[in-house]
């Protein structure tokens, strides 16, 4: 777990500096930095989704990913558990919500072949090098992330203990499921959703992406599906 504890320590630490930061920058000057960073993740967006190899995957996940999502009010759960924090943090006009912090962060520091990769070298060998390089990168990103976002950002780093820390515990089980073919899937939906948060911070949608999540977890499914269902066809032709 060292490599994880790294990374969330990072985390909390661009956080903070982001937010010490975000107290003297001017609303105008906050805004711009905001449609700035907005650009920024659809660059990066659009650079992960270019890992997938197979369309129709990517097209399957995120339908299938959408209607499970928002039969589940996922949004709305979130939401939910983020207003007593809101309540307390937010300042009254504000245009960013705790939740869209949290989700923003959460995706970006989450979603990415580094993120399973890391997880499960840590978790088999012991190998924390990924994580501590991608916690590396993650500080940075949590300095520009909070001082646009705000305190949801540095609440992120829970998600990011459990989400990476879950990996790293579940990695034996993990393993033989996530070829590079289903980690490469698996970025390329996950991708998907960073670019509706880059249109978010850029004012263009106010998609809710948090119903889109389950779709990060039907690309590996439906690549390994079809992969076997493959080799049955070999095997049986």
């Amino acid at each position: 777990m060292l490599g994880v504890l790294v990374n969330v320590i990072t985390v909390i630490i661009g956080s903070c500096v982001g937010l010490f930061f975000k107290k003297g920058i001017p609303e105008r000057v906050s805004h711009a930095a905001m449609t700035g960073l907005g650009a920024c993740t659809l660059y990066i967006g659009i650079t992960g989704s270019l890992s997938g190899e197979n369309v129709l995957i990517l097209i399957a996940s995120v339908v299938l990913g959408a209607i499970v999502g928002t039969l589940l009010n996922i949004d709305g759960g979130i939401n939910a558990l983020a207003e007593k924090v809101e309540s307390r943090f937010r300042k009254n006009g504000s245009e960013v919500s705790i939740a869209e912090g949290i989700i923003s962060a959460t995706l970006l520091f989450c979603v990415g072949s580094m993120t399973v990769t890391g997880s499960i070298q840590a978790g088999l060998i012991g190998d924390h090098s990924v994580l501590i390089t991608k916690a590396m990168l993650d500080l940075v990103s949590s300095m520009m992330l909070a001082a646009s976002l705000g305190v949801g950002v540095l609440l992120s780093a829970v998600a990011v203990f459990i989400i990476q820390g879950g990996l790293v515990l579940l990695a034996g089980l993990l393993a033989p499921f996530m070829s590079t073919g289903a980690i490469n899937e698996m970025t390329c939906a996950g991708s998907i959703l960073i670019i509706m948060i880059g249109t978010n911070l850029m004012g263009i949608t106010k998609i809710k992406v948090a119903d889109f999540l389950p779709a990060i977890v039907f690309a590996p499914v439906i690549y390994n599906g079809l992969t076997v269902l493959e080799k049955l066809h070999q095997i049986f032709g």
